[in-house]
């Protein structure tokens, strides 16, 4: 006898945000900066990236409970040259540390048509496709890594070795959505692992491996993901923490596997570069060629086995549209989990659509 399952739930978008920021200003943050933690968590949410959407509030309550994230973080920006900074985060979370990063990153640009901005010791930084997109509305380019702890495969090696450490562009259009690569480095996400084990579901070839590093498509024995790509992918990921971590003076990947215990402490680093095209010829005209560069794309023959010809980000910025309108659709778990959360603190529920 099959049973139905429970339904999502429906949220308004300003609602939801709203609600999530009063929940993370209960959690320790400022109203300033639970507001932007919030529309971070919700950007996501709206794009269907659901993995780092609302369901990042309870977990990230946590992190400030236990003291992992600092919600009193003194960040710092250093500067010795117009075109460079770095951020000390001092262990702030994520989203506070990198939207303060992409603002320096342009205002930066504007002036010396390329700058770079690092962030040096933050928790978690969430969606990184948000922060590059932030630039991206300004009318630069926006590009981004991020070196985290080790949770991957690397080629060769037993056991997890680098991070599953992403990157993100985002190029802004004239009349088109902008395009937005955001990606891992690895074949499969974490979460996606735990979803098959769960489920019971067979992961699919070379995707996962078991602790000692075989790889393996049962669920019950995949601890971490695999490198996309395999060489290249592991790579990449190592190339990104000496873009990052090492750069900004806070080495992950080498304290990690050091005798040193501080070195397994959570954190993560990040370096966002905005690139303005006025200093590249001029911002019409780049924006023009980017229309007909996606719009040339668009017009290839598709394959028969396609649904149509979509540039990275057409179709997130098309679920974001839906969902903006109709409502962001909340999980049952992460509900309950809201739910729950908002009990303790003493926070109002937001009445779902319908």
């Amino acid at each position: 006898m099959s049973t139905t399952p429970p339904k999502k739930v429906l949220v308004p978008v300003d609602d939801l945000r709203t609600f999530s920021a009063a929940l993370l200003e209960k959690g320790g943050l400022s109203p300033e900066h639970a507001a932007t933690t919030a529309d971070v968590f919700v950007w996501a949410a709206l794009r269907g990236v659901d993995s780092h959407g609302i369901a990042r509030v309870p977990a990230y309550l946590e992190l400030l409970a236990k003291g992992v994230a600092n919600a009193a973080a003194d960040i710092k920006v250093e500067s010795t040259t117009p075109a460079a900074a770095v951020v000390d985060a001092d262990r702030a979370p994520g989203p506070v540390a990198l939207t303060a990063a992409a603002d320096e990153a342009v205002r930066r640009a504007r002036e010396t048509g390329i700058a770079s901005v690092g962030v040096r010791r933050t928790v978690h930084t969430g969606a990184i496709g948000y922060y590059v997109s932030r630039i991206a509305e300004q009318g630069l380019v926006g590009i981004g890594f991020v070196a985290g702890m080790p949770n991957m495969g690397y080629t060769g090696v037993k056991g997890a070795a680098v991070a599953t450490s992403p990157l993100a562009i985002a190029v802004p259009a004239r009349d088109h959505a902008p395009l937005l690569l955001d990606m891992a480095t690895a074949t499969i996400a974490l979460g996606k692992i735990r979803q098959a084990k769960a489920s019971g579901t067979p992961l699919p070839e070379g995707a996962a491996a078991t602790e000692d590093g075989t790889p393996t498509t049962d669920p019950e024995k995949a601890v971490m993901p695999l490198p996309l790509g395999g060489a290249k992918g592991s790579g990449m990921s190592l190339a990104f923490e000496l873009l990052t971590s090492v750069l900004v003076g806070a080495p992950i990947f080498a304290s990690f596997h050091s005798d040193d215990p501080a070195g397994r402490k959570h954190r993560q680093n990040a370096l966002l570069i905005a690139v303005d095209p006025a200093a590249f010829g001029g911002t019409d005209e780049f924006t023009a060629d980017v229309d007909t560069t996606l719009a040339t794309l668009k017009g290839l023959p598709v394959a028969d086995d396609a649904d149509g010809v979509y540039y990275p980000g057409e179709r997130s910025a098309t679920v974001a549209s839906k969902r903006g309108a109709q409502g962001i659709p909340v999980p049952p778990k992460v509900w309950r989990d809201l739910t729950e959360q908002a009990e303790k603190l003493g926070v109002t529920l937001p009445q779902p659509v319908g």
